[in-house]
């Protein structure tokens, strides 16, 4: 059964974008900044300075499973 928060397409990307910076941060004002925002309140990223945004654990889990595609360890 599917327990797991839905990701819209706009947001799994805005998910990926966030793995691209290997660890960096993604400044607000961007496109995809109403996904970051979604993101941070589903616990997948979090705003670390104001207007700045980074993947968390969590997210980086969510994207290995959902957008990787990689089983669970």
């Amino acid at each position: 059964m599917w327990n797991e928060p839905y990701l819209e397409t706009c947001c799994r990307a805005a998910l990926h974008r966030l793995f691209l910076t290997h660890g960096g941060i993604r400044p607000a004002g961007l496109p995809d900044e109403p996904c970051l925002r979604r993101l941070c309140t589903m616990g997948f990223a979090e705003e670390v300075t104001p207007g700045r945004f980074a993947m968390t654990e969590t997210g980086a889990k969510r994207h290995g499973s959902e957008v990787l595609k990689k089983a669970a360890a």
